[in-house]
């Protein structure tokens, strides 16, 4: 259902929106938890390392996506807050164009370059073969992801985080299914996992298109939404692209720094490649509700952005900013009492060693979520606002000290080094985005006072 995110208590629309989120975040990391799950327990530790030797690439690709098309929809949700409906169409129909287009290039780049991409990774000879196909099928089918993708931030932008929520659910479950067919079934080993993750993605999308079409009449696009006009449309897409890329840029630095990550933790072998992964997916979960109240804030940014209410965007991100404290210190916790109890489902309990990694990871990291938590709030409030490029040079700065210190540390003190990689980018990230934050709401704040006296004057 369309939600006007412009009127009312700026908190409760916040928490009622980002539930759903929160909830459909969960049931999409069961794409990932299903994959782990299902191969290290029926495959082995070799064919879950397989998976986690490769995910930070596949996090990359992920990334490029979800930063583009979020990109996109908050041009969106900016002619949603403004009333502009024949704007919100034309904004729905040059992103589909934008995205799908960047899309095709990535895939065929991506496809063509596996294995140079792969040896860069450091990806060791036992797992390789599966670690390529999976990739690979994955790469082919981006086009499935960026089609739901799409959808889901769109829908997303207009006020409702309920229908996304609903199509992972069903995805989620069959993907679940899929995995369990393809691999102990059909004996399809890891690939098997890849072709499951595929046709859920599609599944989810096709489901979104079914809804939008009987619930959405704003996004029941016409024929003349379609039509390209240079002279009229060019400034358009210059004005999505100028969000979006940024947006994909941003995210794609933050995969490169994982993915450098995840090709120093590779030299270390199987083992702590399999407990790295099964740690990321831990703490992925964990930051859940900090990232789903994240997203909430970029949704309402945007929409009280283009209603003009400036000072009712400073109030939401002092109260979003307030409760992704109180989930931090809630998920530190969690995570130094449970954390190794956690990756035992995962990996186990019988792997000792790889659990006593994971957990050692877990524990020191858990320490810094305060300040990744103020990450989600500044980023996408900065993102709300239509300001992708301070987010971007935070990126860059967060890809330079996790590269730095994952390198450096790892050489000093082995596989501990790269624990330390992601808190240090966290601290760095937080102040740069904190800073960008408050000075832009404050020069928007500030054009609005001088506006209003001119027009009393």
């Amino acid at each position: 259902m369309i939600n006007d995110l412009t009127k009312g208590a700026p908190v409760k629309l916040m928490l009622l929106f980002s539930i759903p989120l929160l909830i459909g975040n969960i049931f999409q990391q069961f794409y990932n938890i299903a994959d782990i799950i299902i191969v290290g327990r029926t495959l082995g530790m070799k064919a879950l390392a397989s998976v986690g030797a490769v995910s930070p690439l596949f996090f990359l690709i992920m990334f490029i996506i979800v930063g583009l098309t979020g990109g996109f929809s908050v041009i969106t949700g900016q002619r949603f807050g403004a009333k502009d409906y024949d704007g919100v169409r034309r904004s729905v129909t040059m992103s589909t164009i934008l995205s799908f287009l960047f899309t095709a290039i990535f895939t065929v780049f991506c496809a063509l370059f596996m294995n140079q991409l792969l040896f860069l990774m450091n990806v060791p000879k036992e797992i390789y073969h599966d670690a390529f196909w999976y990739t690979e099928i994955v790469v082919l089918g981006l086009f499935v992801a960026n089609f739901y993708n799409l959808l889901a931030n769109i829908i997303r932008a207009l006020g409702d985080s309920m229908t996304p929520l609903y199509c992972l659910m069903a995805a989620s479950v069959l993907n679940i299914l899929l995995a369990l067919l393809f691999i102990l079934e059909f004996h399809w080993g890891v690939p098997g996992s890849a072709f499951a993750l595929v046709l859920s993605q599609a599944v989810s999308g096709i489901l979104c298109v079914l809804y939008v079409k009987k619930h959405f009449p704003i996004l029941h696009l016409k024929k003349s939404d379609w039509i390209f006009d240079w002279k009229s449309d060019y400034t358009f897409a210059l004005e999505h692209l100028k969000v979006g890329i940024p947006m994909a840029v941003q995210f794609a630095i933050l995969g490169l720094s994982i993915l450098i990550i995840q090709s120093v933790c590779n030299s270390f072998g199987s083992e702590v490649i399999a407990a790295f992964t099964a740690a990321l997916r831990i703490e992925q979960i964990a930051t859940l509700p900090m990232i789903s109240f994240g997203v909430a804030l970029a949704s309402f940014v945007a929409q009280n952005f283009g209603a003009g209410h400036f000072s009712r965007i400073r109030y939401g991100v002092k109260r979003a900013s307030l409760i992704n404290v109180g989930l931090s210190i809630f998920m530190a916790f969690v995570m130094h009492f449970w954390g190794g109890y956690l990756v035992g489902i995962f990996v186990g309990h019988e792997n000792v060693r790889v659990i006593k990694i994971a957990h050692d990871y877990l524990f020191r990291s858990s320490l810094f979520y305060f300040f990744l938590a103020q990450i989600f709030i500044y980023r996408n409030a900065l993102q709300g606002l239509g300001r992708a490029i301070i987010p971007m040079f935070a990126a860059v700065g967060e890809l330079v000290m996790r590269s730095f210190a994952a390198v450096f540390l790892a050489v000093r003190i082995g596989y501990f080094g790269v624990f330390y990689a992601g808190p240090i980018a966290w601290v760095a990230a937080s102040l740069v985005l904190a800073v960008g934050y408050y000075s832009t709401i404050k020069g928007f704040i500030y054009k609005t006072q001088m506006k209003l006296r001119k027009s009393k004057s």
